[in-house]
């Protein structure tokens, strides 16, 4: 890299590192339940209206209260 190349780049953020997009919990299963949970994937309704607009950190967060809810509704019997 020359020295006009360098500067042109150094004060720039490095490239973030590829990261597949986080796939959606969706099981065709689509009823909110009084409480407006889904109970196919557990997802609030907000939560699904954004989806996606999501970035995969939000929806990482979104998919570890699916499953707490789950457990909550005894819909799964293990935990982490």
């Amino acid at each position: 890299m020359t020295e006009s190349d360098w500067s042109r780049v150094k004060d720039k953020e490095p490239e973030p590192e590829f990261e597949f997009p986080v796939k959606s919990p969706c099981v065709s299963v689509c009823a909110l339940n009084r409480e407006d949970i889904c109970e196919g994937c557990f997802r609030s309704g907000s939560e699904i209206s954004q989806w996606g607009r999501m970035n995969n950190a939000e929806k990482k967060q979104v998919l570890a209260k699916c499953h707490e809810r789950a457990v909550q509704m005894r819909r799964v019997w293990w935990t982490d």
